[in-house]
Formats: structure tokens, sequence, C-alpha cells
């Protein structure tokens, strides 16, 4: 359960800094720019990809594509929503956005829905309702009017990005952590390309400052992803204990750090969604065994 409680950390750093950017007045498109380029250089160290002409003539980049121009798009939204509805409600987003993996199994993946699945997904759509921040006037005043359409584009954002990353695992003819290094390429050519045109336009200023926070950043991000799968690795006979874990750990970590570091008060309606959130994160991995 170590690797579990790590990436669970990892997680909620991430959130952690992207709430801090604004306070220090950091470029977060730029630092998400960098985040990328020293996830590729771990997961290059780490996961030693396998990369020959021959064999990249078979990645899928149909799939590869859409994956690496989502990536840095919803980090992108992630790191909105956590300035405008705050840590708590943004990693009850993220983590309820396996609802819309749930639905894509039934839809693409001929899965089979059984009773327990359905009061899961039926208390999750309860969990997010309950968890975005509806009226203006919250009981914390930071919390923007728009911040739930930033909560929806990672909820969906994320399922979406689940998804893509299913059809990667699915595809056997090359080792996933090859196809997520060349994920990670495209991302990070895209946010490069993304960067230069804003540079060019007066709205973004390259400073060490920004690519030492995104390096800082990605660490955080690429640590989420490394302990997250020595943790299956480790746990191998129990993925739903993995599973569980994380989400919920996030969930409550988050909750813990929104509350203490940075005095995020929630409504009671909010209150119930976060609960909402675990109980239907435990029924939906009850409902897979």
């Amino acid at each position: 359960m170590l690797y579990v409680f790590l990436s669970i950390c990892c997680s909620v750093i991430v959130s952690i800094l992207l709430k801090l950017a604004k306070r220090y007045q950091i470029d977060v498109f730029q630092a998400i720019t960098w985040n990328y380029s020293i996830a590729i250089l771990l997961t290059w160290f780490f996961f030693k990809p396998v990369l020959q002409f021959e064999t990249l003539k078979q990645a899928p980049f149909s799939i590869l594509l859409p994956l690496g121009v989502l990536l840095p798009v919803i980090f992108f939204a992630l790191a909105a929503s956590v300035r405008a509805a705050g840590i708590v409600r943004t990693d009850v987003a993220q983590r309820l956005s396996l609802f819309v993996s749930l639905t894509a199994a039934f839809l693409l993946f001929n899965d089979h829905l059984n009773t327990l699945k359905f009061i899961g997904i039926a208390v999750g759509i309860a969990a997010i309702l309950c968890s975005i921040p509806w009226q203006k006037k919250t009981a914390n005043r930071k919390v923007l009017s728009n911040a739930w359409i930033y909560l929806v584009l990672v909820f969906l954002g994320f399922g979406v990005i689940d998804i893509l990353f299913k059809q990667v695992a699915a595809f056997k003819q090359m080792p996933f952590t090859t196809l997520q290094f060349l994920a990670f390429i495209i991302a990070f050519i895209v946010s490069l390309i993304i960067l230069i045109i804003r540079r060019i336009n007066k709205l973004s200023k390259i400073t060490f400052t920004h690519v030492i926070f995104g390096w800082i950043l990605g660490i955080a991000n690429f640590g989420n992803i490394f302990f997250y799968l020595k943790a299956h690795t480790a746990l191998s006979n129990s993925p739903s204990t993995v599973f569980t874990g994380m989400n919920i750990g996030v969930i409550a970590l988050g909750t813990l750090v929104g509350l203490v570091l940075f005095n995020e008060r929630l409504s009671i309606l909010n209150k119930i969604g976060v609960a909402l959130a675990v109980v239907a994160i435990v029924i939906i991995t009850i409902s897979n065994h």
C-alpha cells in the first residue's frame, strides 16, 4: 500500500502546485509544457521504452494523436478548475470521470451492466451534481461563477483520456510504457507549438522560473503514474484495492489539503457530494467482483 499512498500524494501535489501557480504568477500553460519534457526524460530513464523504426510503424497513431492533444488541453482545464473551483471539487470531478469510461465500456467494449454498477453510476451522477458549486454566492467566495464549466471539462476530459488509454493498453503489438512515452512526446510537441505561437503574439514570456516550476510539476505528475503502476505490480492479485484506495485516497487527502491549507469552504451540498463520490467508487469496485 506504500506505492498507493505515494501515488495519492503525488496526485494531490499536482493540484497544490496548480493552486499555487496563480499566487506566484506562474504561466500555467508554460509550466504544463515543460512538465511533459521532464515526463519524457523520466519515462525514458525508468521504463527504457523500445523505439525502433519498424516498431514505430505499427504504433496506433489514430489513438496516440488525439491522446497527445487532449493531455495538455485537459491539464490546462484542470489548472483552471483548481483555481476557479478549488482542489476539493476538482479532485472529485477528476475521480468521478471514471463514469465516462464506464459508459464507454458498455457502449464500445461490450461490458455488462449489472445492478450494482447501475446503482454506482446513479450515486456517482448524484455526487457530481452535489459537488458542482451551482450558486454564485457560496460559502467560499473564491469560487467563481463559471467554475462549473471547468469542472465539467475535467469530468468529461479525463473520462475520454481514460478511454483512449484503455485502447492503448489493448494494443498488444507494443509495450504500454513505449506507447505512453510516444503520447508524452506528442503532448510536448503540441504544447510547445502553442507556446511558441503565444510567445510570438507576446502572450507568454519564457523564463527559467516557469521551466523549473514545470519540471517540478512534471516530476509530481510522473510520480503519480509511476507509483500507480508500481502499486498494480505489487498488488497484482488485488487490483480493486489499488483502484479503490487511489480514488478514495485522492478525494480524502485533497479535501483535507483544500480545507487546511487553502481554507476552501464547502456547502452542505458539496460535502454530501464528496461523501457520495466515495460511496460510488466503493460500489463500482465491488460490482466488478
